[in-house]
């Protein structure tokens, strides 16, 4: 794991294999952003930077000798793009250190001489920085390790804000390293009774109590959804819940998270192509669990309480078939018309459970379905539900750099969901199917005030990676969620 430190040391005078510096976009050309260096190591950097071809511009990361003004063996000038009123943005920040310390794996010591005067902007580079030096080599016997150590130059390095501002982000990169090695997880390594045990294992010496639930208890607690979905694998399904309670809570949160830990879409069988990256159909629950523990790291005023749904959809001899009818947890009963909306299913279970704790919001989250990517693409997740809930998720987003975008859940879309011989059908409208996802989701939740994430893009790059964003899971949603936490914590 990757040590991250604060250091008032001159950044020019300190040995490491690398220094990095950033350029900014301006009118004029490229510009290398000072951060504590002097002009007699600027001016000649700066020289260099349209010989060099250096633009300046997000995600731009060029490594070049250092001269002899540097201690450091290697310079890396990373873009932070363009500079607004003189001020660096912290997302902007975050994708810089990301993307240079990203392309440093193997180096032992790296020095960041960015932009860092405040604890707003230390916290930006240094999450961006520890996310940025993730690696998964579980697999692999030979990969270039992360970078071991950072120093990160500020000359705020001694004040209180500052320091509580790199806790902060080692807990939230602490918390997103742990979403990205579950979704990254082989499925045959990762299942529903695993995934229960990486949960009491992740909870352990901690105050977040652990609850299991296998699938005889949930047989007796009526959770047929989960059952249903599960009941074509050898795996049997489980319900974990995670509960953060501190004394005092200002507000109650539940949070509920999609763990179908392999999805072949069951008797609706999926193509082929693809299915290799159905393992990250859990990546929901694991963000639930790892905000929970995020929540009990930064001790947090508000009780939260995670339910993780898990199960592997397999078409095996006793799987589900299409036209059964399950009933859910609260009674309700559902048409199975597809087996391959699995996760509604799983999910509506654990929303009924959270609803009956009455918390004061429940928020889900969910690789849920193809239709969200069709609608926006493999970086912004949609977010549907009430008014404020949902305004809560996309102020909070906005405030911690991930993209959700507000979905309307238009009420003549529900009228499909009916079915001829249950309350509900599985399945609705093929177009709008993200909404319709949601309007099913939203027959569990009664009242509440409630938000459902939609994450089936933006859970799992597979493209190539950027900024702090590796190629696999990504851990998107878990700094959205603790930042609704974080505002509820300060109201």
């Amino acid at each position: 794991m990757t040590d991250l430190k604060l250091s008032t040391k001159d950044p020019a005078r300190t040995s490491a294999d690398a220094i990095v510096l950033a350029v900014a976009q301006d009118d004029d050309g490229p510009r290398l952003l000072a951060a504590g260096l002097p002009p007699k190591v600027l001016a000649p950097l700066g020289a260099l930077l349209p010989a060099l071809g250096v633009t300046g511009k997000g995600d731009e990361v060029v490594r070049l000798p250092a001269g002899e003004e540097l201690a450091a063996t290697v310079v890396v000038l990373t873009g932070v793009g363009k500079v607004t009123d003189g001020q660096v943005g912290p997302e902007a920040l975050r994708r810089a250190a990301g993307a240079a310390v990203r392309s440093l794996a193997g180096s032992a010591d790296v020095v960041l001489a960015l932009p860092a005067d405040d604890a707003a902007q230390v916290g930006a580079v240094a999450e961006g920085a520890l996310l940025g030096a993730y690696r998964f080599d579980h697999y692999r016997t030979s990969d270039p390790a992360p970078v071991a150590r950072i120093e990160l130059a500020t000359p705020a390095a001694r004040q209180k804000e500052t320091r509580a501002a790199l806790a902060r982000a080692q807990a939230v990169a602490d918390g997103v390293r742990g979403v990205r090695d579950l979704v990254n997880a082989s499925p045959k390594h990762l299942y529903p009774q695993s995934f229960a045990e990486e949960a009491l294992a992740a909870a352990k010496g901690s105050r977040v109590k652990v609850t299991v639930l296998d699938e005889k208890q949930l047989a007796a607690g009526g959770y047929g959804g989960i059952l249903g979905v599960g009941q074509g694998s050898a795996r049997p399904p489980r319900l974990v819940k995670v509960v953060h309670s501190p004394a005092r809570a200002r507000a109650h949160y539940s949070l509920v998270g999609k763990g179908i830990t392999f999805d072949s879409g069951g008797l609706s069988l999926k193509p082929a192509k693809g299915m290799e990256n159905m393992k990250d159909d859990m990546a929901g629950a694991a963000t639930v669990l790892h905000t929970v523990l995020a929540a009990a790291a930064l001790d947090l005023p508000v009780k939260v309480t995670g339910w993780l749904a898990l199960a592997e959809n397999m078409p095996g001899g006793g799987a589900q078939r299409p036209s059964d009818v399950v009933t859910m947890r609260d009674g309700t009963t559902v048409e199975v018309l597809n087996t391959d909306a699995e996760g509604r299913l799983v999910m509506a279970d654990a929303l009924a459970a959270a609803r009956e704790e009455n918390p004061d919001a429940i928020i889900d989250i969910a690789t849920l379905t193809g239709a969200q990517m069709v609608a926006l693409g493999a970086r912004v997740g949609a977010v549907m539900g009430t008014d404020a809930t949902r305004e809560e998720v996309v102020a909070a987003a906005q405030g911690v750099g991930e993209q959700f975008w507000p979905m309307p859940l238009p009420e003549e879309l529900r009228e499909s969901l009916k079915s001829p011989v249950a309350d509900i059908a599985n399945m609705g409208d093929r177009y709008g199917g993200m909404l319709v996802a949601g309007l099913f989701l939203k027959e569990f939740v009664g009242d509440l005030p409630w938000a459902h994430l939609d994450v089936a893009g933006p859970a799992y790059n597979e493209g190539g990676p950027y900024g702090y964003t590796p190629k696999g899971g990504t851990g998107m949603g878990l700094r959205t969620l603790l930042g609704v936490l974080e505002a509820a914590a300060r109201a």
